[in-house]
């Protein structure tokens, strides 16, 4: 039971539909009893405060009125407020009364009616703390006992709990390894509380704080209840004005394969990055570890994916094309040269297979600003990730993965085409761009939840015909078979990926050095088996200690192996 109290205050009001009656001709006091109970409905309080009398205005400012009322919102957890009309003016002990109808419905304390018996003298309403809901006495106050519901558990896609137990005391069957995908529960944010506090829950409740605890928060903490009390001064007995018993939360299914979960966060092994695991046929986010969607970075040469569907789309290269075998390429007046100084070229599926910049960082200015971004958005970067229903999208904000609408220069559009400069990716999208070539050349929303009211109300999209889509798979299997991605190769199946090292600026003491060690991200996106897919995966070592097709391949290879052995 969760206590809570405030001084003497309630209601900042939901607009809502008032019929009351402006009164009998003749009745002032009616008439303004009206205007009080129709500027309470809509929330206006400047309307309310103008019906007092001057008395009363000067013993309480408009802030303090406005506030008082605000105040006591939390403690009713107020969600609507419908006045009826005025009755006839009554003395009730040498004072002039007017009786409002007052229907008032509260998350945690169910629906109460009562009367507000609003007094009046000098030619205005005497107002005093206990007129801020109806049915307390004068003396009295509002508290409020809050009983909290059970938490309901977040589960895997065979039914295994992911997180369960009461909010305070959280549990985790699978240990941490499910933590990034359920989240936590704790102590909400300041800024917060005022929303928690209007659903019931009181400042010291705990409510999640990341992850599907955070996202799906009102449906797994379910509706609190408990009663609401008028208090008097002097002690004694409170009375109940409102009451109800809570109601329990509802689970959430996910999509997640548990043990593939527990997998992905082996491979990461506790290094700074993250990994997405997607179904390659429909779309759904199979595990997450890390900071699988929180985090965007430089993708890095896994976007020349998206830069090679662009540049077969508009026809500037083919499968076949010679290259120059160089060390680098001189773009708008900048020379962009090839991972570590190394000499590449020859046909385009060994410039691909080998990640030669100096033949990808030209395609940038022939594609154009408009056909890159465009690709890259059909790819879904510039959206927000469609992990669950739009509304909870809105609310929890996840990070979207960006390219600049407007790239800039001949020089910007070559260092974007290689992943470089403002392009900004998740884990989870470049299993996305994965996940679309295995999948035919169409993208399918990535759903973390199974229940049919919270998955993303997204369609499928086509980003590139069939035959395009085979072209980007033998180029993928080429980085595998022969390329830099040789360590993600699995025995299980062929895998077909690209490896991507992005170049963050030098490690902090080489700044003026001439060859200075660079700071680098290291990824892999890849999906499996080759011709008939079945997981995609984007990974992503944050300041790794080598190449993406060192270090983030291998932990990539980790994860396919497992979830296609079974």
């Amino acid at each position: 039971m969760v206590t809570r109290t405030l001084p003497l205050a309630l209601i900042a009001v939901i607009a809502f539909v008032v019929g009351a009656s402006v009164g009998a001709p003749g009745s002032p006091e009616k008439e303004a009893a009206s205007h009080f109970a129709r500027g309470w409905a809509s929330g206006n309080f400047a309307a309310m405060y103008e019906q007092l009398n001057e008395a009363s205005r000067t013993a309480t400012s408009l802030k303090d009125f406005t506030a008082a009322y605000k105040e006591a919102e939390e403690v009713a957890t107020l969600r609507s407020l419908e006045p009826g009309s005025p009755h006839d003016p009554t003395s009730l002990e040498g004072s002039t009364v007017v009786p409002v109808p007052l229907t008032v419905s509260t998350v945690a304390f169910g629906r109460t009616e009562d009367e507000l018996e609003l007094p009046f003298a000098e030619g205005g309403v005497e107002w005093g703390p206990s007129l801020v809901f109806p049915g307390l006495r004068s003396g009295e106050h509002l508290e409020s006992q809050i009983e909290l519901a059970p938490r309901a558990a977040i589960l895997g896609n065979d039914g295994t709990p992911l997180a369960e137990g009461p909010a305070d005391e959280r549990e985790h069957p699978l240990g941490t390894a499910a933590i990034d995908v359920t989240g936590e529960v704790g102590s909400p944010a300041e800024e917060d509380m005022a929303a928690l506090a209007r659903h019931g829950f009181a400042p010291d409740t705990p409510v999640g704080i990341s992850g599907l605890e955070q996202a799906f928060n009102t449906r797994l903490a379910g509706k609190p209840g408990g009663s609401l009390l008028a208090v008097g001064e002097t002690g004694g007995a409170p009375r109940v004005l409102a009451e109800s018993k809570p109601e329990a939360g509802a689970p959430v299914k996910t999509t997640i394969d548990p043990e593939l979960q527990e997998t992905a966060v082996a491979a990461l092994a506790g290094r700074a990055g993250g990994i997405a695991v997607l179904d390659a046929r429909n779309g759904d986010v199979r595990a997450l570890a890390g900071q699988a969607f929180s985090a965007p970075q430089p993708p890095g040469s896994t976007f020349k994916i998206i830069t090679t569907t662009a540049a077969l789309q508009k026809g500037v290269v083919s499968l076949d094309d010679e290259f120059e075998i160089v060390d680098g390429v001189n773009v708008g007046g900048r020379f962009i040269s090839n991972a570590n100084g190394e000499f590449c070229g020859g046909t385009f599926r060994q410039a691909f297979a080998e990640s030669c910049n100096a033949d990808f960082a030209p395609l940038g200015p022939q594609i154009g600003n408009d056909a890159l971004v465009g690709t890259a958005e059909r790819f879904g970067f510039n959206s927000p990730p469609t992990l669950y229903s739009p509304r909870i999208v809105r609310e929890v904000g996840p990070p979207e993965s960006t390219i600049p609408e407007e790239i800039g220069e001949e020089i910007d559009l070559g260092v974007s085409a290689i992943g470089q400069g403002e392009v900004l990716a998740t884990p989870l999208e470049m299993a996305s761009v994965a996940q679309t070539i295995g999948n035919g050349g169409v993208r399918e929303p990535t759903s973390i939840v199974n229940n049919k009211k919270l998955r993303p109300d997204a369609k499928p999209v086509r980003v590139m015909s069939k035959k395009l889509a085979d072209e980007l798979t033998e180029l993928m299997v080429g980085v595998v078979t022969e390329g830099t991605g040789t360590a993600g190769a699995i025995p299980e199946a062929q895998v077909a990926g690209k490896t991507g090292t992005a170049e963050l600026g030098p490690k902090p003491g080489q700044e003026n050095q001439e060859n200075p060690v660079q700071i680098k991200d290291a990824w892999f996106s890849a999906f499996a088996p080759a011709n008939k897919a079945k997981l995609a995966i984007g990974v992503l070592l944050i300041e790794a200690e080598a190449a993406g097709g060192e270090v983030a391949a291998p932990a990539a290879a980790e994860v396919l192996s497992a979830g296609l052995s079974g």
